[in-house]
């Protein structure tokens, strides 16, 4: 790899007037350089929140209250699973956690919208739910969320709060409820640029910040490694394949690369409805191997 070009990135991004709000770079674990606001104010993060709930999902594989290869019927409410029809349960308890993580169950809507999200999600009808074809939908992150946080009895957005937020000094970020009162889990999540590296970078080594196991180190690697084949290369449990290493994603340009081999993590947050891939480009030509193949 050359020399990073930190300066040269962020010049860039001012020169296509580009609305990124802010960018770090950190290196062998420190942060390297940062440019815009990347403290002081919270940007929604999109789908960025998907991988909140698969980190919630280690977190209580890890305290037994979940086993991620375990039919999702198993921890979601006993009055919404008793009022499926015999069809719609037997589907169901073909699909679990992991499949929903991986985006590979093929027939879900992109986003739900009833006045009951969670009853609307097990009442849509499924095609040949055993058979594994990457699907992208909001959908799996929300049934993951709220089977999480039925297993953990505890309100997903405070469970997060207390065993992965506030271990990283990161003071309760806003989210977004279903209508019947659980976190959606699939986007709606506020965080600084900087709250975001922290997460990063605690995934980056191994899942441990400040001397403290926060994830298991062997989830984290099986979540951030390809579980699922898709055109973009390869998804983990709501985490994406990049490069050799991962990122975390959200819509308009919210991102966070981790390459662990590299001992690099870059972050930013922007509102780019067009042509966040530019952006994507920029950073790889200043900041990684451009020699590299691949996106």
């Amino acid at each position: 790899m050359g020399k990073l070009d930190f300066a040269g990135f962020a010049e860039e991004i001012q020169e296509h007037g580009w609305p990124v709000y802010g960018l770090e770079l950190w290196q062998n674990g420190r942060l390297a350089g940062a440019y815009g606001d990347t403290q002081n104010t919270r940007f929604p993060v999109y789908s960025i929140t998907k991988s909140m709930v698969s980190i919630a999902a280690g977190m209580a594989s890890e305290d037994g209250q979940i086993k991620i290869h375990d039919s999702v019927l198993r921890y979601l409410p006993e009055k919404y699973v008793h009022a499926m029809c015999t069809q719609q349960r037997e589907l169901y308890e073909k699909i679990t956690l992991q499949r929903l993580m991986t985006m590979s169950v093929h027939g879900y809507p992109f986003r739900l919208s009833g006045s009951n999200w969670l009853e609307e999600a097990l009442n849509i009808s499924l095609t040949n739910p055993e058979t594994r074809t990457f699907s992208y939908s909001n959908v799996p992150a929300y049934l993951v969320g709220v089977a999480v946080s039925e297993a953990a009895g505890e309100r997903l957005d405070r469970y997060l709060n207390r065993k992965l937020f506030a271990p990283l000094g990161i003071p309760d970020p806003p989210c977004l409820f279903s209508p019947e009162g659980y976190c959606y889990g699939a986007s709606g999540m506020e965080l600084t640029v900087s709250e975001l590296s922290r997460i990063g970078q605690m995934l980056s080594d191994g899942g441990k910040a400040a001397d403290r196991q926060i994830v298991p180190p062997e989830y984290v690697k099986e979540a951030t490694s390809v579980q699922q084949l898709n055109r973009e290369g390869g998804y983990g449990y709501f985490f994406w394949k990049y490069r050799d290493g991962f990122s975390l994603n959200g819509k308009w340009g919210q991102k966070c690369y981790v390459l662990p081999g590299q001992k690099l993590m870059i972050t930013f947050l922007s509102h780019m409805e067009e042509g966040s891939d530019a952006l994507t480009r920029c950073m790889e030509k200043h900041l990684l191997d451009t020699g590299h193949d691949g996106p």
